[in-house]
């Protein structure tokens, strides 16, 4: 695989979510060839990915294109591949369009969904992590409210109705508010001939609050908000199984439904190449010290979702969210730029800026400097903070405008099914196996 000889050292960045777009426009700025590889040839903004599943934005505006991330620089390049391993005594890592060899590497991987081993969750749950994830909720929340309209089986057209999550963090709060507010503001002018009282968001969690990471204060507030929208909060309800439309719970509880998201955990996703004294024994993240550099090693580095760093402030590692990938690629990328001038680096330190969460129009929560927004003005600032780290101002420019046009007129306009969702069955998974 051909990629330009430089005479600055390579480094190549793995991931481009919020870290890995951090870094290369930072570390293009100095004395560096910068290789940034990614599944995707785009950037997704993942905290909207929830919009584009309930019809509110098209994925393009959450999206930008990995080649234009910094400004001209020719000593920047993309490459769209699968890394699948690290092999950290040759400095080069296998992709599937070839080896390609490092003098720094940097892994930005981030997270990918943890399904705790149920096979059956797995393969016939939804989850949502990357943009085509989303169109498929998207997808087949539309398909199944078209097929409710030619039922006359009450029980099937609730059943295709019925959205059910598990998972009362961020995406499930977020999500349930949004498929409410589509319930609202869509269903009826669009469905006329569905009940839309039939149309039921059920939340399930086996903890017992919703965001759970955030203070009980703001979990108190998410979960009146959410019922507030018609949103069935259950909690310490744990779900073992999804299988024939049927959701079922360690309590015995089982609920019928065509459509259910699994939004319950992640796992860190790092490649082969690592031992298991260099992974943390539960998240799969990569142990690094307070430079970012992976334990054991002298050249590779991790930051974002990936990388646990214990502090003592942080003994289980900083919150994976966006601010730790961006603030702790700033800090990588200025540690290179130190070096090359034959100064120290700096140890990271971690500048807690708040965490948000929005539940629906008017609605959100805050947790800033130990105090607790709620209503309006969290949803407000939200919308500001969001707004402003969303990457390129062609898609600020038209979230600011979906949003406001959404908010006088109470419309989803992207409820289109480009791609019909169809549910893998178990004989063409296992066919793909076996094959």
């Amino acid at each position: 695989m051909h990629i330009p000889a430089s005479d600055y050292p390579r480094i190549v960045i793995v991931g481009g979510g919020f870290g890995g777009v951090t870094l290369s426009r930072k570390l293009t700025q100095h004395k560096y060839q910068v290789v940034l590889i990614d599944r995707h040839n785009y950037h997704t903004f993942q905290p909207l990915l929830y919009q584009v599943a309930t019809s509110g934005l098209e994925p393009d505006s959450i999206a930008f294109p990995l080649r234009s991330v910094p400004d001209e620089n020719d000593h920047y390049i993309f490459r769209m591949a699968e890394v699948e391993a690290v092999d950290q005594k040759s400095n080069t890592i296998s992709t599937s369009i070839g080896a390609i060899h490092y003098d720094h590497l940097i892994l930005a991987t981030g997270t990918k969904t943890n399904f705790f081993g149920n096979e059956k969750i797995e393969r016939n749950a939804l989850s949502m992590k990357s943009v085509p994830e989303s169109l498929d909720i998207r997808s087949l929340m539309l398909q199944n409210l078209e097929k409710a309209t030619i039922t006359d089986n009450e029980k099937e057209q609730r059943k295709l109705m019925r959205i059910v999550m598990s998972g009362a963090g961020p995406t499930g709060v977020e999500l349930s508010g949004a498929f409410a507010e589509f319930k609202k503001g869509i269903l009826s002018s669009d469905y006329p001939d569905l009940n839309p009282d039939w149309m039921e968001i059920i939340l399930l969690d086996g903890s017992d609050r919703v965001l759970s990471s955030m203070s009980e204060k703001a979990s108190k507030k998410a979960e009146k908000y959410l019922k507030e929208l018609g949103v069935t909060v259950m909690l310490d309800e744990m779900v073992i199984d999804y299988e024939d439309d049927v959701v079922s719970t360690k309590s015995g509880k089982e609920i019928d439904t065509a459509t259910f998201i699994w939004s319950a955990g992640v796992t860190g996703n790092a490649p082969d190449g690592f031992s298991d004294d260099q992974l943390s024994e539960k998240g799969g993240r990569l142990l690094v010290d307070l430079f970012n550099k992976v334990k054991g090693t002298d050249n590779v580095y991790a930051v974002g979702d990936i990388a646990l760093m214990k502090t003592d402030d942080y003994p289980d590692g900083h919150p994976q969210v966006a601010q730790p990938a961006i603030q702790q690629a700033q800090n990588v990328a200025s540690n290179f730029a130190r070096i090359s001038k034959g100064k120290e680096p700096k140890p990271f330190s971690y500048f807690d800026k708040g965490s948000m969460a929005t539940v629906g129009r008017n609605r959100a929560v805050a947790d800033i400097k130990g105090f607790t927004l709620g209503g309006f003005w969290a949803w407000f600032a939200w919308l500001g903070v969001h707004l402003y780290f969303l990457v390129g101002v062609r898609n600020r420019i038209v979230v600011f405008l979906n949003w406001i046009y959404n908010y006088f007129n109470f419309d989803r306009a992207a409820r289109l099914i480009i791609r019909p969702y169809k549910k893998e069955t178990t004989a063409q998974a296992v066919s793909e196996i076996t094959d």
